[in-house]
């Protein structure tokens, strides 16, 4: 009977977790980090952060404003480096590449980082012509995520890990381009906290890009600072 009582147990736990569908999952990792009503009030979202590659220090600014554009400027030992990203093309200033002025990014470059527009390319994504999947659940680390497939307007994919126990996406995978290369880009998130606004962002952010990793950690957070739109464009 002992026996009997578990295998009903484990079916109807599986049957369960089989009932979840990936707009829930979605739905329950947007509650978490402050609900649908508070993430439709977000026009901006302004940060600055400490970033470390390889064992130097940098200090980071990044502006997000909701749908229209990105950017995330870094000084690394008096060498600035930008990255602007919009809801047409994107940009960058690498003096790393022999270069200090502003450059157009390829479009396949522009295409694995054009999301990087919205406060979360989950919310609301069929609205902008995105489309999921749940693809059953992976463990990272310890944790058996909820592994969901996004796919853009544009045919890019990333698979978002989310864990179950606090609906938070821990961790983000998808193709990338460096140096005309394509490279698989892992993100890690973690270290959620509460902000004065209400949302809760991850804090520390770990990016591994294959031949290097950079670590990010959140220093100061202001959502809906008015953005001046002329920081997008691209100068001469």
């Amino acid at each position: 009977m002992k026996t009997c009582f578990l295998t009903l147990t484990a079916f109807l736990t599986l049957t369960l977790a089989k009932a979840q569908t990936a707009d829930e999952i979605i739905s329950k990792a947007i509650t978490a980090v402050g609900g649908q009503e508070k993430m439709s009030q977000i026009t901006s979202i302004y940060t600055e952060s400490s970033t470390e590659v390889m064992g130097n220090a940098s200090s980071t600014k990044t502006t997000v404003l909701n749908g229209k554009g990105y950017r995330n400027e870094s000084d690394f030992n008096g060498q600035k480096l930008v990255q602007v990203v919009t809801d047409k093309g994107g940009w960058a200033i690498n003096p790393f590449q022999g270069s200090s002025d502003p450059a157009p990014m390829p479009e396949e470059q522009y295409k694995s980082v054009q999301d990087q527009i919205y406060v979360s390319p989950l919310y609301n994504y069929a609205a902008r012509g995105g489309k999921v999947e749940l693809l059953g659940q992976e463990k990272v680390g310890a944790v058996n995520a909820y592994k969901i497939k996004y796919t853009n307007k544009g045919n890019t994919e990333t698979t978002y890990y989310i864990d179950p126990s606090t609906w938070y996406v821990i961790q983000a995978v998808r193709k990338g381009n460096a140096m005309g290369q394509e490279i698989t880009v892992t993100i890690s998130l973690s270290n959620y906290q509460k902000t004065d606004f209400g949302i809760s962002l991850p804090y520390s952010t770990n990016i591994d890009m294959g031949q290097f990793a950079l670590k990010n950690t959140i220093t100061k957070v202001e959502v809906n600072k008015a953005v001046d739109p002329s920081i997008f464009e691209m100068g001469k």
